[in-house]
């Protein structure tokens, strides 16, 4: 099993800036693809950034220019720096992490979320 640890949510204003952190560990052999999605009350889970083996970014259009998904692969730990953030930023943030374990038996592991609110 491979388990996800987030971290780095809070409370800021509008404006401010937030860094996520979500570690892995466990049965991990290779990781393929690592992404933030997040959720706001009412509405449905939304993928905001994913980190794609061999260097690939993408990020939805809102957050373009304001948002930066990176990995240390050495940690096997996803980050998502967060400026300018608005208060429609205002969600409960999940990591995901898609890879293979010991025998190459594929995995998809969630973290718990870490609420992020953006509000003065």
């Amino acid at each position: 099993q491979v388990q996800l640890v987030e971290s780095g949510g809070g409370l800021v204003q509008p404006g401010g800036s937030l860094r996520l952190s979500c570690a892995a560990s466990g049965s991990i052999f290779t990781i393929y693809a690592m992404r933030w999605y997040r959720q706001a009350p009412g509405k449905q889970r939304e993928l905001v950034a994913a980190s794609i083996s061999g260097g690939i970014t993408n990020y939805q259009d809102s957050v373009k220019g304001r948002f930066t998904i990176s990995r240390d692969n050495s940690k096997n730990t996803v980050y998502l720096q967060m400026n300018s953030l608005k208060p429609e930023d205002t969600a409960l943030y999940y990591c995901n992490v898609e890879g293979s374990g010991t025998g190459w038996i594929p995995f998809s592991s969630w973290g718990q979320g870490t609420q992020v609110t953006v509000s003065s």
